[in-house]
């Protein structure tokens, strides 16, 4: 991989592991020529690759505490420079005792993300790697984490790659071309162009869809449950749950604030919003809470609306939710009404006939929410993608349709083709702007 301009020469620290006690915790340095700085911390001057058990040193020589010394000489490092590891007892005094040695040897505490930006500037790692190292921190899910590892493992650059340098072969045809313009067209039609640039357009809708999948067990969907009070949306919420996450009573109104359950089908975590029941009330908190449920009904993604099964529909309500909003009507207690679980759809409306104190018909509910999100098996091979990431695909996409309609004026196919490489580029960083390096890496956590 190429290296970028180079990283500062100042050295770097930061405290690596989570905050609070554990059974061990690493302080991480990273700059030029740390041979110096290891031997005034530790009396020694360690050897690259070798695990040291050492005495950590303060500026008296007297011991901070006793651990183990890595050190990775560049440019065989995660960040391409001089790294120290220092694993020591996971108490936070002894870690902010150790950080601070760290700082009066010369570092400065390192900002957030900047150990893995100085991965990419060194050109360990690319910006879609780099990503995969928050995403694989952050992942909610197994299937999140298992498609960040990939990520982190450079297959989804090794994809964009493969599309970027079909662009380049296609390019540097047409633009050789254009050197004999009375040739333009039989000379692309023996060298198949068109099939070529058909081939790149199937190969980015290809990895579009499968980063769609990725961008859902990313974020995952916001699912608001609402309707009448004593209608089922804390038995719901318990089903959908399979465990007694909110308190079940007969009494109306039993629900006075938004309670939040996070679940995965399929991976997908899908965060499931409990709301008070909306109605009519003269109690004081019951209104603040009713309050609260119209805030989450506007920032859902998806709104489940429980009625009763055999009871007609609240049409004031349903004409005061969104319209923009995916809805779902799920007619609940069939076990009460004497009618079967099933799903109808309608006029482009769904609606699902469920009992959320049985379970049944609940499966319904969790294959409904993944038809909405859009979501189709693709095994083991979905991008867990971001939106940036999204958008440069679909920028792309639509660079390499633009250029299908240039056949006859081949300076605008050419320059369709070289802003579509531009697009991708940005995914994995070869014209990543230094300020979007900043936004990217300044969500990362301090220490990575």
């Amino acid at each position: 991989m190429e290296s970028r301009p180079a990283s500062p020469p100042d050295t770097i620290a930061a405290i690596a592991t989570a905050p609070g006690r554990g059974g061990i915790g690493v302080v991480r340095v990273s700059g030029a020529g740390l041979g110096a700085f290891a031997l005034a911390l530790c009396g020694r001057t360690p050897q690259p690759r070798i695990a040291h058990f050492t005495r950590f040193l303060d500026e008296h020589e007297r011991p901070i505490d006793e651990g183990i010394l890595l050190y990775f000489a560049a440019p065989a490092s995660f960040t391409g420079e001089d790294v120290l590891e220092l694993q020591g007892h996971g108490g936070p005094v002894v870690m902010q005792m150790l950080l601070e040695r760290c700082l009066q040897l010369g570092a400065r505490l390192a900002e957030p993300g900047e150990f893995t930006r100085r991965a990419f500037l060194n050109g360990k790692l690319d910006l879609a790697q780099a990503e995969g190292v928050a995403d694989l921190i952050e992942a909610s899910t197994a299937a999140a984490a298992r498609s960040a590892v990939r990520s982190l493992s450079g297959q989804f650059s090794e994809e964009v790659h493969r599309i970027v340098d079909a662009l380049i072969d296609l390019r540097m045809l047409v633009e050789a071309t254009l050197d004999f313009p009375e040739e333009e067209i039989d000379f692309l039609e023996r060298a198949r162009a068109m099939p070529r640039l058909e081939s790149i357009r199937e190969a980015l809708e290809g990895v579009l869809d499968r980063a769609r999948q990725g961008a859902l067990l990313r974020s995952g969907l916001d699912v608001v449950l609402v309707g009448a009070p004593n209608v089922g949306k804390s038995s719901l919420l318990n089903q959908l749950a399979g465990e007694e996450r909110a308190i079940v009573t007969d009494i109306a109104g039993t629900t006075r604030d938004a309670l939040r359950e996070t679940i995965q089908v399929e991976g997908i975590p899908l965060h499931i919003i409990d709301t008070a029941g909306l109605r009519e009330t003269e109690d004081r908190v019951e209104r603040i809470g009713i309050e609260r449920t119209w805030r989450e009904i506007a920032r859902a993604d998806v709104i489940l609306h429980l009625v009763e099964a055999g009871v007609a529909a609240e049409g004031d309500l349903d004409e005061r939710l969104p319209q923009g909003v995916e809805r779902i009507m799920v007619a609940n207690k069939i076990d009460l009404a004497g009618l079967p679980a099933g799903r109808v759809e309608a006029g482009g409306r769904v609606r699902l006939q469920v009992s959320a104190r049985s379970g049944e018909g609940v499966e319904l509910v969790r294959q409904e929410l993944l038809r909405i999100a859009g979501w189709h098996a693709h095994g083991e091979d979905v991008i867990l993608a971001r939106e940036r990431h999204l958008l440069a695909l679909r920028e792309a996409l639509r660079h390499v349709e633009a250029a299908g309609t240039q056949l006859g004026a081949l300076e605008l196919f050419a320059e369709e083709l070289r802003l579509a490489q531009e697009e991708l580029g940005t995914i994995t960083g070869e014209f990543s702007a230094d300020d979007l390096l900043g936004v990217i890496f300044a969500r990362f956590c301090i220490g990575k």
